[in-house]
């Protein structure tokens, strides 16, 4: 069988450092092929070269046989290669329908009809997305959706999922898994990058390992576990580490330092009441729409609760309501949100202006005059306390992984010394060897007698970290296991009836 899509040699200089090295691909006609690596071994950069939106510095693209030359995405686009991004590239102001259109209008459009169109083609997706809702106002999973739609509405030959199911239910994800084997049978091609290796165990014809911008390992599926990529992605076994083992003992809570009662916003938050503890890790889980998310935004600062009958939270003692996130850092509160490139950072900054300036929030309101050397060195301080790797001590977060942004994120907020800790989803779109990293962290922060949050969709993950579990159903939260009696059957009967 031959190869529809060849990398030959393929390598990407960022100045010196190289992001890829004489990397060699192949992809097959109808095949699903899995490409997996830690952040930063090189899977993002290598998607976007067969995309159109990097260019490499040597190598050779085949197509069909044939030498191509991709400059811009819209060039892969012609050639039948579309590519759903980790990060969406939705147009926030637009609504979906126009977002699914966007490049493939008519001279005249309707949009009653541009509506009915895409409703039906969402639906044959099985994706619940309201067509004429505006893109802004959907969540991260939803979100998704639109983008893995768009690619198929392309017709694509050859379609790049990057990290398509980091925030889709289990629900949403197995109607993903049909859809691509739907793709496969129409003899579309897809490169599917996921840090869930059982996801690429289970979806996946062959899989391919990057390690440090190097090819490791292709090999087929069959011939792989979970145990012989993670000792391929990062030299060593880890499987101990991630979610190997139950919880055996638990931290006391200390002081009580945040209260929330009979809380109210909008139709996503329905008279919710909890506490959170110093001292101890309380995970958050919930389906998606469970209001999870938008209690502890509403606790931030993010969003506002009901101005009537919206409850009451208090830091403490004492009764707070915030307008702006600033009011609860300077409080001590520190959301960590689930969606990193839209609310995380500054895109086009570098990484220690980005952790200075996560400082600043609050103890240096007013200071309008930033030292270099003192940038520098918050920045290299955090770096190297989060392991934050880059090609280059300037890069743009941008210019990141995936993994890298995150910790970028985490670090923004632990320099501002908080109290309470709020993670939402905090290790998606992360590799093994960084959700380890990660982990420590938010483990380091309940020794150190912090109050940590740990809001995650994947049930695995809060029940390894939490001392205290909390499950959201339908607005508010519903029930609440310590980390000795909580069981996966027990957390998702809670969670679903």
């Amino acid at each position: 069988m031959n190869a529809i899509l060849e990398l030959r040699r393929i390598s990407k200089f960022y100045s010196r450092a190289a992001a890829l090295e004489d990397i060699d691909f192949s992809l097959l006609k109808g095949e699903v092929h899995a490409l997996l690596g830690e952040n930063g071994a090189g899977k993002s950069t290598l998607t976007k070269i067969i995309a159109g939106v990097v260019i490499p510095t040597s190598g050779a693209i085949l197509l069909d046989g044939q030498e191509i030359n991709l400059r811009t995405p819209s060039d892969a686009i012609r050639l039948g290669i579309a590519m759903v991004f980790q990060e969406t590239s939705l147009v926030q102001a637009m609504s979906v329908a126009q977002n699914l259109f966007l490049g493939r209008e008519r001279f005249f459009n309707r949009v009653r009809g541009i509506n009915i169109a895409a409703q039906q083609f969402m639906q044959s997706l099985s994706f619940d997305v309201n067509p004429t809702a505006p893109v802004a106002s959907l969540g991260a999973a939803q979100k998704q959706m639109v983008e893995i739609a768009r690619a198929v509405l392309l017709e694509a030959r050859i379609i790049v999922f990057d990290e398509p199911t980091a925030t889709l239910t289990p629900e949403e994800k197995r109607h993903f898994f049909h859809l691509v084997g739907t793709l496969k049978e129409r003899g579309v091609s897809v490169i599917f990058i996921s840090h869930a290796l059982e996801e690429a165990l289970t979806i996946a014809d062959r899989i391919t390992v990057l390690r440090d911008g190097k090819h490791v390992l292709t090999d087929d599926a069959s011939n792989l576990d979970r145990a012989k990529i993670i000792q391929a992605m990062v030299g060593r076994d880890l499987s101990a580490e991630l979610y190997g083992a139950r919880k055996t003992t638990m931290r006391p809570h200390g002081r009580r330092v945040l209260s929330v009662l009979n809380l109210r916003a909008g139709n996503m938050v329905k008279n919710t009441s909890l506490s959170i503890f110093a001292g101890q890790i309380t995970g958050v889980f919930g389906l998606v729409g469970s209001g999870r998310t938008e209690t502890f935004k509403v606790v931030a600062g993010v969003i506002k609760r009901n101005y009537k009958h919206g409850g009451q939270v208090l830091l403490g003692d004492r009764p707070v309501r915030y307008r702006v996130p600033a009011q609860g850092i300077r409080d001590g509160i520190a959301y960590i949100t689930e969606d990193r490139k839209a609310e995380g950072f500054f895109e086009t900054m570098s990484i220690a202006t980005n952790i200075f300036v996560g400082g600043l929030t609050r103890s240096g309101l007013g200071k309008f005059w930033l030292h270099r050397r003192e940038v520098d060195g918050v920045g290299e301080r955090w770096m190297k306390a989060l392991n934050i790797r880059s090609v280059s001590k300037g890069v743009r977060v941008i210019e990141l992984s995936g993994g890298n942004q995150q910790k970028v994120v985490i670090a923004k907020s632990l320099v501002q010394e908080p109290d309470l800790v709020i993670f939402d989803e905090p290790t998606r779109g992360v590799d093994v060897g960084a959700i380890a990293e990660i982990h420590h962290i938010i483990n380091q922060l309940a020794d150190a007698g912090k109050a940590v949050v740990v809001i995650s969709s994947y049930l695995p993950e809060v029940l390894l970290l939490s001392d205290r579990l909390l499950v959201a159903r339908q607005g508010k939260i519903v029930e609440e296991f310590s980390a000795l009696e909580a069981t996966e059957e027990k957390v998702m009967y809670a969670a679903v009836h």
